[in-house]
């Protein structure tokens, strides 16, 4: 899979160590940078790159990171096309209802559920409230996950691509 890849300073570190797990794992990567810290950075201009390559069909799919990842997937947002889902750790729910309808205790089941119910093809990660580990998990998670292209989730997802293209729109 072709893969873009980018962060903020707060996630300048684990940038490297993502970059080559993924590739270790057969992936091709793009990778919009930084190729320096830069603590003055801001994340918008890092981004914004990543994201359109994703609304370009430039790229499958693209991870992002930054301190929480929150700036960073409404940036990527911003762009047609992009559907990207925020991820800041695994944290043990009370009781998380799974895609089946059954209870789950596993602390990733909402990074399955951006790819199964939303087809998020952007992935933001908190790079201040995640280890490496955590992260590599997430992703694999994340990558190995696919949409359910039926029912309400593929009509959802229609009209996420679609909106402001016609008068209906509200």
């Amino acid at each position: 899979m072709k893969i873009a890849i980018t962060t903020d300073h707060a996630g300048f570190d684990a940038l490297r160590e993502i970059k080559e797990y993924l590739l270790a794992e057969g992936h091709e990567i793009v990778d919009f940078g930084p190729c320096c810290f830069d603590a003055e950075d801001d994340y918008p201009d890092l981004i914004f790159p990543a994201a359109q390559a994703v609304a370009a069909g430039e790229v499958e799919r693209a991870i992002i990171m930054g301190g929480s990842g929150q700036g960073e997937a409404i940036a990527a947002n911003r762009f047609k096309g992009v559907r990207c889902a925020l991820f800041y750790g695994p944290v043990k729910a009370k009781t998380a209802i799974d895609a089946s309808g059954t209870a789950s205790d596993d602390p990733f089941e909402i990074v399955r559920l951006s790819r199964t119910h939303n087809n998020a093809n952007v992935l933001s990660l908190s790079g201040r409230f995640m280890t490496l580990d955590e992260m590599k998990q997430a992703i694999a998670i994340w990558l190995s996950t696919p949409f359910t292209d039926k029912g309400r989730h593929l009509r959802r997802t229609i009209k996420l691509n679609t909106f402001g293209e016609g008068a209906s729109n509200r």
